[in-house]
């Protein structure tokens, strides 16, 4: 009886294990965006007025997210959990791109964030857009949902937002979507996994 089940755990793992990497390659932690038909690029200014686009960042893991500055958790709690990966990932970091797009252009200034930024890593950049029509545009082709939640006077407003990362490879190519809270650890293996990739 104890061979039986020990055989049938066994079993169970070695399908457990075939479903997690289907044909040998290693499975992701973060959702698998491979192939995705939306997000494929934008055209930003970037916190020092350089207008920006995926192709600027070729050859590197780009990571993005959309926040605001004055976000109390979510915002902070992602960027500095990307500084954290950009870390672990060691000389590999240096291939890493963190981007981080305002959904709160009337407060998100290019100073304020590049002040923010600098509270995470100095190579991260803040993106915005030129207008709330091509903010609209950038959110609805990312699936990114934000709204506007006033406060008790006009300036003391938040912005409830979608809160995960998408992950660009090193050809440009959207890969994955990372989910908030997911941790660092997980996400430097995905990067790891996307950096081996011929």
């Amino acid at each position: 009886m104890l061979k039986r089940s020990l055989l049938l755990s066994v079993a169970a793992g070695a399908l457990l294990l075939a479903a997690c990497s289907e044909g040998g390659k290693p499975s992701f932690s973060a959702i698998d965006l491979t192939g995705a038909d939306y997000a494929k690029d934008f055209a930003l200014t970037d916190h020092n007025g350089q207008a920006r686009t995926l192709k600027d960042f070729q050859g590197k893991i780009v990571v993005m997210f959309f926040g605001y500055t004055q976000c109390p958790d979510v915002c902070p709690t992602s960027m500095t959990e990307l500084a954290a990966v950009k870390k672990l990932l060691g000389p590999d970091g240096e291939k890493l791109q963190g981007l981080f797009v305002t959904i709160d252009p009337a407060r998100d200034t290019p100073e304020v964030m590049k002040s923010y930024m600098a509270n995470f890593d100095p190579s991260f950049l803040a993106l915005y857009a030129g207008s709330a029509e091509k903010l609209a545009a950038v959110a609805k082709d990312y699936k990114v949902y934000y709204k506007k939640v006033d406060g008790k006077t006009p300036g003391s407003y938040t912005m409830d937002h979608s809160a995960g990362m998408y992950v660009y490879d090193t050809q440009g190519r959207l890969r994955l979507y990372s989910r908030y809270g997911s941790g660092a650890d997980a996400l430097v293996s995905d990067i790891k996994l996307l950096l081996q990739e011929k």
